[in-house]
């Protein structure tokens, strides 16, 4: 049977490896709807490639050059903040939430108020606007499925079994590429070293949220959510190797890890074929191989991070989204050359000192808080 996909943020890593998904299995799928932000070339190109309906570039000045490109193929064509949250609201199958940042959070929140099936892999939409999320998810009858290869890991971990009958998660962490780094040497880290990761192909963002933990951090809140077990209960350790995605132990004393290859593809087939399995290209893992597995206690004076992000947890309501808006423009600055790597945390936890706001109900609280929180922010960077 034919299944219908979204695809928000068809132009990056995880629009890359779903539609590479989609592309070896055109008989199973038909793609609905396209968008990416700027990514004109790229996104005519794929919604020639798979006979897209909709197209939608967030930047509506895209919007013209898009047209062109798709002239005479017969393809829709839109642009803006409001197309993607219209085009997110079409009914399909599959809804795959890929936008990176605030920008993605009205599109969820569609799909989630629609219905039907969301792989998510938009990190702030559960982060800053978890409740809300969630709340839109049961209002919709959504079903939610995690994308990340942490909390998909957690998810198969979980399957059959009672959330009642659990005794930890453990989310694993590479470490990112400066694990090693003394004090002295992560204050002086570039962009191009912090965003060298070892085992994982991702963006700039993401990977420099791997080199100061934060990634994790960010992880544990969106499990939280997603997992409801209790904060107590969710445990980060440290795994260079990457092939222990996330364990989760039983109160039995058996402990159930899902392991994989550092490829996206593997947890994204999960939330495609759901509650099936389908194919995927990527090679078995050859334990012999690998050798050895190792694990590590985070170092929570070098990587103040996943300390910041469990304090943004414990205090809830609106914490979480100045946690995330806060760090999103710290790492903007790093990346711009303008922070150091280690004044990324600061400038987060001194955010969360200043700015306390009333936790969100709705979206448009969310994005408030969100807009607020990083304008204290860029205010710190004046003096960081």
């Amino acid at each position: 049977m034919t299944r219908s996909i979204t695809v928000l943020g068809a132009t990056g890593s995880i629009g890359h490896s779903t539609l590479d998904l989609v592309r070896r299995n055109r008989d199973q799928w038909r793609v609905e709807v396209l968008t990416a932000n700027g990514n004109v070339d790229k996104l005519a190109a794929l919604a020639r490639e798979f006979c897209a309906a909709l197209v939608v570039c967030g930047d509506e000045g895209c919007l013209p050059a898009l047209r062109e490109a798709l002239a005479g193929s017969g393809i829709e064509a839109a642009g803006g903040p409001q197309a993607l949250v219209e085009a997110a609201a079409r009914p399909v199958d599959m809804t795959v939430a890929a936008i990176v940042g605030c920008a993605g959070l009205a599109p969820v929140m569609a799909a989630a108020e629609r219905g039907g099936a969301i792989a998510l892999a938009n990190k702030e939409a559960l982060v800053a606007a978890g409740d809300v999320l969630m709340a839109a998810v049961s209002r919709g009858g959504a079903t939610l499925l995690p994308t990340d290869s942490e909390h998909n890991a957690i998810f198969q971990c979980l399957a059959g079994n009672s959330l009642d009958h659990v005794r930890s998660i453990t989310l694993t962490a590479s470490g990112g590429p400066l694990r090693t780094w003394s004090a002295q040497q992560l204050a002086s880290a570039t962009p191009a070293q912090a965003i060298a990761h070892p085992n994982w192909d991702m963006g700039a963002k993401i990977s420099v949220d791997s080199a100061t933990m934060f990634n994790k951090g960010l992880e544990l809140i969106e499990a939280w959510h997603l997992f409801p077990v209790g904060l107590d209960k969710l445990k980060i350790v440290v795994h260079p190797q990457s092939v222990i995605h996330s364990m989760v132990e039983y109160r039995d004393g058996s402990t159930l890890a899902q392991l994989g290859p550092s490829d996206m593809r593997v947890p994204i087939a999960s939330c495609l074929a759901w509650p099936e399995r389908m194919e995927t290209p990527c090679a078995p893992l050859d334990l012999p191989a690998l050798g050895q597995l190792t694990f590590e206690a985070p170092d929570e004076v070098r990587f103040p991070a996943t300390r910041l992000c469990r304090e943004a947890a414990e205090a809830g309501g609106a914490m979480p989204a100045v946690l995330n808006a806060a760090n999103e423009a710290a790492v903007a600055a790093f990346l711009a050359g303008h922070l150091p790597f280690t004044r990324i945390a600061v400038v987060v936890e001194e955010t969360m000192a200043r700015y306390a706001p009333p936790a969100p109900h709705a979206l448009n609280d969310v994005l408030a808080i969100d807009h607020e929180a990083r304008v204290q922010a860029i205010g710190l960077l004046e003096t960081a």
